[in-house]
């Protein structure tokens, strides 16, 4: 009897597979057809290397994707592995849902590998990285060499000061603008830049929660935008243009300067010759130092995930060089590898002036203040009508200044409940 146990139990093992299937949720929040493909391929690759484990992507629509996001959480489906966006990162890892990835990081291999501002976005929440960023969406300086050319200009500005005497410059051009100013939707990012750049500080607010917007220095940067449209150094119709307007300016050879995130080299480089323009790093104000406006997004642990280290292994292989450079490669943001720098695709010249960046001391990519709830009525709203009032000249920087400086005083101290 005991012989036949033991061949029953035999022959039930081997109908069992070595090792039980296990499932990982991984959750896509900033979605495109493309950037999907390309996630799943790099999944692919990682299923192929843990025999047993399948990766079960759920993609949600950007523009849906917070209160969706936010009913899976509430309902207790949570993901494995989540895209968390910079905007997410203090609800989550603040109230306890993320896992700390320290431990993981102090062991993995490519650790050494990641640039100080992966980390030090990584670990904006308490000091401790409850995410690990893949890419960053940070503002440098486009610039046409042929515009630059016919106008006498021979290299890009370094400072304010330069960048205004080259849009002077250029704007003598007959039907040309020097900048390619972004006056309707999505405006604030150029606004913050000079403003903070001008003042020498990127604080929004001060301890007691009252906004800077309303201080010499940032009201002298709004002013700099201000009087650079005035002076007819940006297109008369820039009040009004958005993200594509100003893009298609700049490939036109509308205008000559245009700042903006890496994603907008899809469209100039399907229009322009690489040796018909440069990127470069955003000009420095009277402090010697630059205040360029950043975002990330990353790959997170939800705490109660109950397979934390095959999770790790699966944001490891997303961030590894092989994982991270081909995702970023599509989704048109900056590697977070310093060795990416030497890959060929990064390594043209297109990409020196947001590595140089990077590695500047000197420079301050700036986190707006998304925190706020009322930042989005904010951005998307009040600054568009107001900023085009200051332009159209019939408010001064200084009222801008103000009327931005009581809304978000206003929001801050309500925030900190004063």
């Amino acid at each position: 009897m005991k012989k036949l146990l033991l061949a029953a139990t035999m022959l039930a093992g081997l109908a069992m597979p070595a090792h039980a299937d296990t499932v990982l949720k991984l959750t896509e929040v900033i979605t495109s057809p493309e950037r999907t493909e390309t996630l799943k391929q790099i999944v692919g690759k990682f299923e192929k290397a843990n025999p047993g484990t399948t990766v079960e992507i759920t993609s949600l629509p950007w523009g849906e994707a917070f209160e969706k996001f936010a009913t899976m959480v509430s309902a207790g489906e949570t993901p494995d592995v989540v895209e968390m966006p910079d905007t997410w990162l203090a609800l989550y890892g603040k109230n306890g849902a993320l896992e700390n990835l320290e431990p993981y990081l102090k062991d993995w291999q490519y650790s050494s590998d990641l640039n100080e501002r992966a980390l030090q976005f990584g670990r904006a929440v308490d000091d401790t990285a409850y995410t690990l960023p893949y890419g960053f969406y940070l503002r440098a300086l486009f610039y046409n060499k042929t515009l630059f050319k016919e106008a006498g200009v021979e290299a890009p500005p370094k400072t304010l000061d330069e960048f205004h005497d080259i849009a002077a410059k250029v704007a003598k051009l007959p039907g040309k603008s020097g900048y390619c100013l972004r006056g309707g939707p999505g405006g604030l990012n150029g606004w913050v830049m000079f403003g903070a750049t001008m003042a020498g500080d990127n604080k929004f607010f001060t301890d007691d929660g009252t906004s800077t917007f309303a201080d010499p220095g940032w009201v002298k940067g709004l002013a700099f935008l201000v009087d650079l449209y005035k002076d007819g150094l940006a297109p008369k119709d820039s009040v009004n243009w958005g993200f594509n307007e100003i893009v298609a300016g700049f490939y036109s050879g509308t205008c000559a300067m245009l700042d903006q995130d890496p994603d907008a080299l899809i469209a100039i480089d399907q229009r322009m010759k690489s040796d018909e323009y440069g990127v470069a790093p955003m000009p420095k104000g009277p402090s010697g130092k630059a205040f360029p406006t950043i975002g990330y997004a990353g790959w997170s642990m939800f705490a109660n995930s109950e397979n934390k280290d095959l999770a790790w292994k699966l944001i490891a292989a997303l961030e590894g060089p092989e994982g991270n450079i081909a995702w970023n490669k599509r989704t048109g943001a900056l590697p977070v590898l310093k060795s990416a720098e030497k890959d060929p695709f990064y390594a043209q010249d297109k990409f020196k002036g947001w590595f140089e960046e990077l590695n500047d001391k000197d420079v301050y990519p700036t986190m707006m203040p998304t925190d706020l709830e009322e930042f989005a009525f904010f951005k998307d709203s009040l600054v568009i009508k107001t900023s085009q009032q200051a332009l159209l000249g019939e408010i001064s920087p200084e009222e801008l200044g103000k009327t931005w400086a009581d809304y978000l005083t206003a929001a801050k101290k309500k925030q900190m409940g004063q």
